[in-house]
């Protein structure tokens, strides 16, 4: 061999010299695994294909059997392929009872099938292909209840065919994990051809076709019809539940009585195919002819008169033999039922003639039912009285004021009084600015304790009064603290007011604000004006006090200035008197509910202007931007 490979490139070498005159004759010596490394670069070897992810398939399974007695027995056939060469196993589903099995003609073991895998039983091919078995296979047929079944194993088949043959006719099937392609009945026997697949077995079950005599008998049934009638302005609205028990026969429509000038608009229900409406009649057909139950609804209108004697339109059920239900009338808008007259209905609690009924929320409902054994005519006449619709006052402001004073250290005092007008209303939220601490609260001159909402607004109680406007007002009013930034000589200052959940139809604002510095209001929903009091009754007396407090101002720039540092050390002493009467009432072991709020004597100092404004909507909270200058001392250059 390496002679042999010398030699080759001994003529390698010497084909290269005779080509190129300048290279010298020699010889080339390489080892053997280089050799070959070249070689197989040179001419490389096709690839080895990949086996097959599986030995073999089962393609199809077709069963043909014949049932008798208890036992469905035939053949089956099974096709499977082979994807590889040598002894492959291929197992059969799992609950064939196999009797025979032939190849090609011959007959071929079976084997147990090996643990783990799907099957019972098992064949061993050899050869590469589709192969065919038949099977010479038994299954058994259960009984239950007048049903037989019949259960046939799929496995892990891609199609399943069965063709089962019963001796017997007028059989109705039933096949589940499958579908029947096709049934003939011919001969005294009945030849049925099924399709399944996948992991779910083909299940038949069949029984005796049982004749329907029912639909024969002449039709009997019993219903129910509640009726609702809604009196309004204009017109009346009908609605009308109706339900069948079909007693005997089969019920393949419905006929319903109408009075003259009742119009049906829709009929609707699960059964419901159609419906006809004839003069004086209501014809409703269904889709399959009713042997138990049915419910359907309709709604219709009718023109009646808007107040005064009315005669109520009464719906009929026809042709049953006993008639349930009842009527309910309800006056839609202000009025009420003053007067009634039946005949063949009595006095029914609402909650009796079902959810329709007893689902209604009007005050003036009149409910009956139909009185049993009573004669078949019917009536029921309302008196109606009709009223002029006011609008009632739920709860109002009247009128908002307030008086704040605002410091150069940043503190803001504010006193906030509201003139109320409630009939309905328990509680008032206000929502005061952020960090606000309540320093007095009270309600018509009485202090009161407020509680806190969800959202950390203030629940101050409301007084109930008569409703109507002539509503007397009673006077809210709540004392606060905020505490801010330090002014500077130059800046602007937006003070926020609480936010109610109440309408406020005007409010009015008196501001204080340090006598050494100018300030003055940004346009905004204030607008600045004469001072005048208040125009609420309530809010006057308080008001007079205040221009009285007002005459008693300090009169030059020291005293006010004075002032003013008396206003800080008197928060500094109701502060401190709060942190001790929390101390005393814990100490004593009182709660905190028991402790009311002090009464707080407003400081109107310094320099001021008056805002107004006209509205302000529901928890909406008035903001008012400020701009503000330090004044020059008089004097200075």
């Amino acid at each position: 061999m390496r002679t042999r490979i010398l030699l080759l490139c001994t003529l390698a070498a010497l084909q290269s010299s005779a080509q190129d005159p300048a290279h010298s004759s020699g010889w080339v010596v390489i080892p053997v695994p280089d050799y070959q490394a070249l070689r197989a670069k040179a001419f490389p070897a096709e690839p080895e294909p990949e086996p097959p992810p599986v030995e073999a398939t089962l393609t199809r399974i077709d069963y043909d059997l014949r049932i008798g007695g208890d036992v469905a027995a035939g053949q089956a056939r099974i096709t499977a392929d082979v994807l590889r060469d040598g002894w492959v196993r291929v197992p059969f589903p799992s609950g064939l009872l196999v009797r025979e099995a032939r190849l090609d003609g011959k007959l071929v073991a079976l084997t147990p099938a090996v643990a783990g895998k799907s099957g019972s039983q098992s064949v061993l091919l050899s050869k590469r292909g589709r192969s065919v078995l038949l099977l010479d296979v038994a299954f058994p047929v259960a009984s239950k209840a007048g049903d037989q079944t019949l259960r046939l194993p799929t496995g892990e088949s891609g199609v399943t065919r069965a063709s089962v043959t019963l001796p017997r006719q007028d059989v109705d099937v039933g096949i589940a994990g499958g579908f029947l392609s096709e049934k003939a009945e011919a001969a005294a026997e009945t030849k049925w051809i099924v399709y399944g697949g996948g992991q779910e077995p083909l299940i038949l079950t069949w029984r005796r076709k049982m004749e329907d005599h029912r639909s024969a008998l002449p039709l009997r049934f019993r219903g129910s019809l509640t009726e609702l009638l809604g009196l309004g302005e204009d017109s009346t609205s009908i609605y009308a539940e109706v339900s069948l028990e079909v007693l005997q026969g089969a019920a393949r429509e419905v006929r319903i009585q109408l009075p003259d000038k009742v119009t049906v608009n829709q009929v609707q229900g699960a059964t419901v195919a159609d419906w006809e409406m004839k003069p004086g009649e209501l014809t409703v057909t269904f889709l399959e002819p009713c042997q138990q139950t049915a419910a359907f609804t309709l709604a219709g209108e009718v023109r009646l008169p808007r107040d005064g004697t009315i005669d109520i339109p009464l719906l009929r059920l026809l042709d049953g033999e006993r008639e349930a239900g009842g009527v309910a009338v309800e006056v839609l808008g202000a009025g009420e039922i003053k007067d009634i007259k039946s005949q063949g209905l009595e006095t029914a609690d609402a909650a009796e003639l079902g959810a329709m009924v007893s689902g209604r929320q009007s005050p003036s409902l009149a409910a009956f039912r139909l009185r049993p054994g009573a004669p078949p005519a019917r009536s029921l006449t309302v008196n109606v009285a009709r009223y002029a619709q006011q609008a009632v006052l739920t709860a109002n402001i009247e009128e908002a004021r307030y008086r704040v004073l605002m410091t150069s250290e940043g503190k803001t005092l504010v006193q906030a009084r509201y003139a109320v007008r409630n009939n309905q209303r328990n509680f008032v939220k206000i929502g005061l600015p952020a960090g606000a601490v309540v320093w007095s609260a009270s309600l018509s001159g009485r202090p009161v304790r407020p509680g806190q909402a969800p959202d950390g607004g203030l629940l101050f109680p409301l007084a109930k009064t008569r409703a109507g406007e002539e509503a007397p007002a009673f006077a809210l009013e709540v004392v606060y603290l905020v505490r801010g930034a330090a002014w500077d000589d130059k800046g602007q200052s937006r003070l926020a007011l609480p936010a109610l959940d109440l309408p406020a139809s005007r409010t009015g604002l008196t501001l204080y604000y340090p006598p050494l510095f100018r300030v003055t209001a940004e346009p905004g929903s204030f607008r600045a004006a004469a001072e005048i009091g208040p125009s609420s009754a309530v809010l006057s007396a308080e008001g007079l006090r205040v221009s009285s407090e007002a005459q008693h101002r300090p009169p030059n720039a020291a005293a006010q200035i004075e002032a003013a540092q008396q206003f800080n050390s008197s928060a500094a002493q109701l502060a401190l008197q709060s942190l001790v009467s929390n101390y005393r009432a814990t100490s004593r072991g009182r709660k905190d509910a028991a402790l009311l709020p002090i009464a707080v004597s407003f400081p109107a100092v310094g320099p001021s202007m008056f805002l107004v404004s006209e509205l302000t909507g529901e928890n909406q909270g008035p903001t008012i931007d400020l701009s503000y200058q330090r004044e020059k001392k008089r004097g200075a250059k």
